[in-house]
């Protein structure tokens, strides 16, 4: 491939004056639009403006500058056609054999605080796509740059006239229709959230960019990366994290460090969640983060070796001294005191991330997506609780106001464990939790038997109704002495007798909470 002629269109300027420089001292021919052609000319570098090819000035604010045959038909025209190449020179197009061209900031734009439609509208490129689609539609003929970061390796090839092989030319292809094919979707997801309700349409795209190579993925077999929405979403979540120290994250660190912090969410007042292979062993709230540590940690003293832990507070040395007591992966929290960071440097591989606003209120919402083998699924997020004046008190004896209280609590909890779920707590603590069994009563017998004697006297959870009395009996065989639960089984009856023979408060919330 002989390159005599380039179309540079950029809309990001770096690297491009040494890029351009160079391709220049190889007598490459240079044609350039508006803004691009004024940034290189001041720099010396001999370019022809793209309206001395067209005929054409820019017209419609620059709206209007590469839409035209002089400039598509060279950049189409198949060299190996014969036709093509006698009509291009019946009009006297001439080819193009490069083009260097990005998009107007649409992304940049749309996270300016306070930025106006007008202003989004007008960062929406119209020809700068249809330019790369061209030269990448034609990759047999013509070189298409779309980034930066592709100078380098283009100049060198062109000044050691070396070879620009088929496989590199389809490399740059390729990645041409990934730049615009993201930028399309960037556009259609922000102005589906401005202009709609619409949660669920038809048709929709995700825009992703890799943040993170791992290691491997959830198995050493396994390749694995981690992939960043497009826009970022601002509230603070797995990947907007800041990694202070230790090991790069692996698959399963992100997966369980991402539900640690989703989980912590749930509570304003200070509170501790400990996360182990994707649910917790072990949540609390109380008057300091030392406390709901100690609360949380005391639910399941062996299942948080190698586990995650995140926190809604900013972490003092007291709190980091009782962390490094056992081996943990991943500590996450809003903030470090200047000592607890010193006493976490004991611990070099330890991954430390920072979270900024976490300990301030948050509005969530939004969709979530989760794979399946050639599909997604996609549902709002379930940050919604049914208001306490709703839930209905169905046995003979009453729940408390304290009772009450702390079912809130354990519902905020039980939502976050793997189904099927139960989890029992005393206030705000959770004193046993069982959870992703087949059976409730499995889950049951776990918590009992993790909670052993914590558990009388204690507010039992449970994320979907009960099928059949028996997790009731267990649990009651235990102690408990109320239970909260969604309600909606046909042996609904069965299980209120139950919970009335052992003289249990039970409520229903008709809200069910499956964690698959």
């Amino acid at each position: 491939m002989k390159i005599k002629r380039a179309l540079i269109s950029v809309s990001n300027k770096q690297g491009l004056i040494e890029f351009v420089q160079r391709i220049a001292s190889l007598h490459i021919t240079i044609v350039s639009t508006g803004g691009t052609y004024r940034f290189l000319t001041s720099e010396g570098i001999p370019i022809t403006e793209i309206s001395e090819i067209t005929g054409f000035p820019e017209m419609l604010d620059g709206r209007v500058k590469t839409l035209h045959p002089y400039i598509h038909g060279g950049i189409l025209a198949l060299r190996s056609n014969k036709q093509h190449m006698e009509t291009i020179q019946k009009h006297d197009i001439a080819p193009f054999d490069m083009v260097v061209c990005n998009l107007y900031p649409f992304e940049e734009t749309i996270k300016k605080p306070n930025v106006k439609l007008s202003e989004v509208i007008e960062n929406i490129d119209i020809g700068g796509p249809t330019l790369i689609r061209s030269a990448a539609k034609n990759y047999k003929d013509v070189l298409v740059i779309t980034n930066p970061n592709q100078y380098t390796a283009i100049a060198d090839s062109l000044e050691k006239k070396e070879d620009i092989t088929l496989a590199e030319r389809e490399r740059l292809a390729l990645e041409a229709f990934t730049h615009t094919a993201q930028y399309d979707s960037i556009i259609s997801t922000y102005l589906r959230k401005i202009w709609t309700n619409e949660l669920l349409p038809e048709n929709t795209s995700l825009a992703l960019r890799k943040k993170q190579d791992m290691r491997y993925g959830e198995n050493p077999h396994l390749k694995g990366g981690f992939y960043q929405i497009v826009p970022e979403i601002t509230e603070p979540c797995i990947s907007n994290i800041i990694q202070l120290q230790g090991k790069a994250l692996s698959y399963n660190n992100i997966f369980d460090a991402d539900g640690a912090i989703e989980a912590v969410k749930e509570f304003t007042d200070p509170s501790c969640v400990i996360i182990k292979h994707a649910t917790p062993c072990g949540i609390a709230s109380e008057k300091s983060v030392l406390e709901a540590w100690k609360k949380a940690y005391a639910t399941d003293t062996y299942s948080p070796f190698g586990g995650i832990v995140s926190f809604n507070r900013k972490i003092g040395s007291e709190v980091a001294e009782g962390l490094n007591k056992i081996f943990l992966e991943v500590i996450i929290a809003p903030e470090y005191t200047v000592e607890a960071l010193q006493v976490f440097k004991e611990k070099k591989n330890l991954r430390l991330l920072k979270l900024p606003g976490l300990d301030k209120p948050l509005h969530r919402n939004g969709m979530v997506f989760r794979s399946v083998v050639g599909g997604m699924l996609s549902q709002e997020r379930d940050v919604t609780m049914t208001p306490l004046d709703q839930w209905n008190i169905v046995t003979k004896i009453k729940p408390t106001q304290k009772q009450l209280r702390s079912m809130e609590f354990a519902v905020r909890c039980v939502k976050h464990i793997k189904s099927n779920s139960v989890v029992f707590v005393k206030d705000t603590h959770t004193v046993g939790i069982g959870g992703g069994q087949t059976a409730r009563v499995d889950a049951t017998w776990i918590a009992t038997h993790k909670g052993k004697d914590n558990i009388k006297g204690s507010i039992m959870a449970s994320d979907a109704f009960f099928p059949f009395r028996d997790a009731v009996d267990m649990a009651a065989a235990a102690g408990v002495k109320a239970i909260v639960q969604p309600g909606g089984s046909i042996r609904d009856e069965e299980v209120i007798i139950a919970a009335d023979e052992h003289k249990i408060a039970m409520v229903f919330t008709g809200q069910r909470y499956f964690r698959h």
